[in-house]
């Protein structure tokens, strides 16, 4: 912990006092007890626009599933959202959800399948994994079958589904307020909290990997 406390010392006396002060402020607001999951998505402004949605919401990390698509956001949607929020690319197979599984995600796949709850009655209670699918075909089979849960955003019209943008966006906000609602303890933890600083303040920087790098290896 300390030695990340010191990093983060050093990096932030090449901050403007502005971007120091904003990043002071939104820290304590993240947190990882949501973790979105998308699949394969192919259209750039709606992966653009789940990532802006992700980080107004405090959700910083977002997992990326690719097969026949990059999920390559489009910088003019996400306002500078990608600065902030952690895409994580991996293969689009189960075994990606399993591992994030196995590190205590409940794994809750956005789709009216499999007798799925509301959204409006929807409890978290524990730290979940978000997985929505793609433009077309919405969540596989394959992971409806794998998920702990459905999750279904009530419909009041003809439409029978949302954008998956759209989607996620109520979903984040929704689950954001049942969060800010409960006795659930779901901010990072110090060390989490103090790797997102140095992450941000790197980003912040044009020369952020480097000056970073630089200082680890002659004090580390």
């Amino acid at each position: 912990m300390e030695f990340r406390t010191e990093t983060f010392n050093y990096l932030k006396k090449f901050l403007t006092d502005s971007r120091l002060a904003i990043i002071e402020k939104v820290v304590p607001e993240s947190t990882d007890f949501v973790l979105p999951v998308i699949e394969d998505i192919f259209q750039f402004r709606n992966a653009a626009a789940i990532v802006r949605s992700a980080e107004a919401c405090g959700f910083h990390k977002i997992i990326a599933m690719e097969k026949e698509h990059i999920f390559n956001p489009n910088l003019k949607v996400t306002k500078g959202a990608e600065t902030w929020v952690e895409v994580q690319k991996r293969p689009y197979e189960l075994e990606t959800l399993k591992q994030i599984k196995n590190k205590g995600y409940k794994i809750v796949a956005v789709s009216p399948e499999k007798n799925a709850v509301s959204l409006a009655d929807f409890k978290i209670t524990e730290p979940i994994s978000l997985v929505f699918g793609t433009e077309k075909e919405g969540v596989t089979d394959e992971i409806l079958n794998f998920a702990d849960e459905t999750l279904a955003i009530p419909m009041y019209g003809f439409t029978q589904s949302f954008n998956v943008s759209v989607a996620a966006a109520i979903c984040f906000y929704d689950l954001r307020q049942k969060l800010e609602n409960s006795n659930l303890e779901f901010k990072l933890s110090p060390e989490k909290l103090i790797d997102l600083k140095i992450r941000w303040a790197v980003n912040s920087l044009q020369s952020g990997e480097e000056i970073l790098n630089k200082f680890l290896t002659e004090n580390f």
